[in-house]
């Protein structure tokens, strides 16, 4: 009775496995390490391709120079989406990336924003020289590519040397952002990507003042899911995919 007992036990513990397994099934997953210009973006696509694809993304977004430092030193993404294909061409070098999955996927833009409290108002670069603007808030140009456009800008239109005493430097493009949101910092320069928010107002820079900011993304060469970091790169440049980053006010492949 007792062994007659102990198989069905058994055979109700492997029915309940095999029920969880069909139940629960492993869920395929991707690490994506991405530019602070594209967490708006990135966060409207995700949902799509994961209901496309059945594919979960994870994402960590900080500045360009920052995340390529952690790929470089073994974080373990399976995936970047880099601001500047500068600093991707520099992890193609020492090879970290896999050359054939590198592919543009946008050019950004950068604006002139202002706290909408503060009373401020901004239209041209000169006008970041009024008195009442005690700070400017740029992305920090040592490893933030919208900090170097945003440095380029000012020098280009003459005023870096009236206003580098004035300049607050966010760790990337977000943080820059909340510092004009919150009215810390009353105007600065960020993305257009991240710019559509309720606290402030912006006016959208001339390419024309600074470097184009290509922005690219590859597939990390240490990854165990190249096939689905790949995926999610076409997914990206795909017509869905397109037209999110197209309202976000980027430039795509094929426009510039």
């Amino acid at each position: 009775m007792k062994i007659k007992l102990s198989v069905v036990a058994l055979f109700l513990s492997l029915s309940l496995l095999v029920c969880s397994e069909h139940v629960y099934p492993d869920v395929k997953s991707v690490k994506v390490a991405a530019a602070a210009d594209l967490a708006f973006a990135f966060k409207e696509i995700a949902p799509d391709f994961e209901k496309d694809t059945g594919i979960k993304v994870t994402f960590s977004f900080g500045s360009t120079g920052m995340l390529a430092k952690q790929i470089e030193h073994g974080a373990p993404f399976d995936v970047f989406f880099a601001a500047n294909v500068k600093f991707m061409e520099g992890l193609k070098q020492k090879g970290i990336i896999i050359p054939d999955t590198m592919q543009l996927y946008a050019q950004g833009r950068i604006v002139l924003a202002a706290n909408k409290s503060s009373g401020i108002m901004i239209k041209e670069m000169k006008d970041l020289l009024k008195p009442e603007i005690k700070k400017i808030a740029i992305a920090n140009p040592d490893h933030a590519p919208y900090g170097i456009a945003a440095m380029e800008t000012l020098k280009n239109v003459g005023i870096w040397e009236q206003v580098k005493s004035k300049i607050v430097y966010g760790e990337n493009v977000r943080q820059t952002l909340q510092y004009i949101q919150s009215g810390t910092v009353p105007a600065g320069i960020v993305a257009i990507s991240v710019a559509n928010v309720p606290e402030i107002t912006y006016a959208v820079i001339d390419t024309s003042l600074h470097n184009p900011i290509n922005q690219s993304a590859a597939v990390v060469k240490t990854t165990k899911e190249e096939p689905l970091a790949r995926e999610f790169i076409k997914y990206v440049n795909s017509p869905k995919g397109r037209a999110v980053m197209k309202k976000y006010g980027f430039f795509l492949p094929g426009e510039f």
